[in-house]
């Protein structure tokens, strides 16, 4: 017997209720409740952008958001950061993340504060239900350092060890340096490096504490990795992993010496890196990429909240000058023709009633928004209409130089 669980409540939670808030998503991803984990995931919580669903005084389904801005194409935007999104397996299949996410995205359009939300997906069939797109990608690779070689940097700069803890202060300011020049990067003030940087041992898998690698020149600290390796042994010998978690560096020189130190660590055999972008510099500055093993993956999802001040507020790699006609079942204020000009300098998105020169879901538009997905691509799929020599201006319009990267997971 199927029993209906549409009257239960569903309000933000309180201060008082966070414990239970959290017994709720340990429980739903498969992991234990400890102290040292909810007090760090606390420090970055917003209650008052919460929802959570009760069935008496359970807590059965939750969904949160943080407050953070988003690099988009020539731009950066406040965006809705959705995360903590779980339901009890006692309360499946009953509506309640459909209620949640409706209402999180009612919210978020009445609030008008962001015009974005995005979100990593750990069920990626469930959210284009919702309107949200597949917006980048990313690379993981799995390296045998014995078969592969960095070209070497050429330059007067210099590779120092330290503690991350030590280093926090130049990891930001080498971080504030490049985020709004990639996009998905999304901003980082002080609690989200205080977790960013929080290392509980229990979570390292055998692995040593995370170490930091910074690359300085005469003005200063310039690029960083922060990494770990974990010691193995075998008959033939030494066969040590360094795995890569975060390396962020504008200068050439500097980025080519962090990756070959990296590679080249005494006793060690393999590299795994994560969160690597689809063009990333990498990948030609190794003599033999093929070793590297990459696998492709889906990162961010981007759901429109907003049409025209989204479409508004990135920039275009070339003019558009566009009537998209968009379709949106849960916001239907989006929903309607919207006539887009734009270029590398701004962009301006307004009501018309001019005839259609392309025809999309918002969950096509998201997934193009960042530059990652080409909209070509989508119109050869069926899933975008228009003319052919609009879908070709769109296309290259929308797309961006530098491919979307989402460096962590929020």
């Amino acid at each position: 017997m199927h029993v209906s669980y549409q009257g239960l409540p569903m309000r933000p939670i309180t201060d008082e209720e966070w414990p239970a808030f959290c017994r709720m998503l340990v429980h739903a991803f498969h992991e234990d409740a400890h102290q040292d984990v909810t007090d760090t995931e606390r420090k970055i919580f917003e209650p008052e952008r919460s929802l959570a669903i009760f069935d008496d005084d359970q807590v059965v389904a939750t969904t949160g958001g943080f407050s953070r801005e988003l690099s988009v194409p020539g731009a950066t935007l406040p965006a809705a950061h959705v995360s903590l999104v779980a339901v009890l397996g006692t309360h499946r299949r009953r509506g309640l993340l459909t209620r949640m996410m409706h209402r999180q995205l009612r919210d978020l359009r009445e609030i008008g504060r962001e015009p974005v939300a995005v979100l990593w997906a750990s069920e990626e069939p469930i959210y284009g239900r919702y309107g949200y797109g597949a917006a980048s990608q990313q690379v993981n690779i799995q390296a045998a350092t014995r078969e592969v070689r960095v070209s070497p940097g050429d330059g007067t700069g210099r590779l120092r060890l330290t503690s991350p803890g030590e280093a926090v202060k130049d990891l930001a300011q080498v971080y504030e340096s490049v985020w709004r020049h990639r996009p998905g990067f999304s901003s980082r003030q002080d609690p989200w490096w205080e977790y960013r940087l929080t290392d509980i041992e229990r979570h390292r898998n055998g692995a040593t504490e995370r170490r930091c690698l910074v690359y300085e020149t005469a003005g200063g600290v310039v690029g960083y990795a922060l990494w770990r390796s974990r010691a193995q042994w075998d008959e033939s010998g030494p066969n040590a992993e360094v795995t890569v978690e975060e390396l962020v560096c504008p200068d050439p020189v500097g980025y080519a010496e962090l990756w070959r130190f990296l590679f080249e660590i005494d006793l060690t055999r393999k590299l795994s890196a994560r969160f690597l972008a689809v063009d990333e510099p990498l990948f030609s500055l190794v003599d033999a990429p093929r070793r590297l093993n990459r696998q492709l993956s889906n990162a961010l999802f981007l759901r429109i909240v907003d049409v025209p001040a989204a479409l508004a507020a990135r920039r275009y790699a070339a003019p558009v000058d566009l009537v998209l006609d968009v379709t949106d079942d849960l916001l239907p204020e989006n929903t309607g023709r919207w006539r887009l000009t734009g270029d590398a300098s701004g962009a301006r998105c307004e009501a018309t009633g001019a005839p259609a020169d392309i025809s999309l879901g918002v969950r096509e538009l998201g997934a193009v928004y960042l530059g990652g997905t080409s909209l070509g691509g989508l119109a050869a799929a069926g899933l975008v209409d228009g003319r052919p020599e609009a879908v070709v201006a769109a296309s290259t319009g929308f797309g961006w130089p530098v491919a979307p990267l989402a460096p962590e997971v929020f």
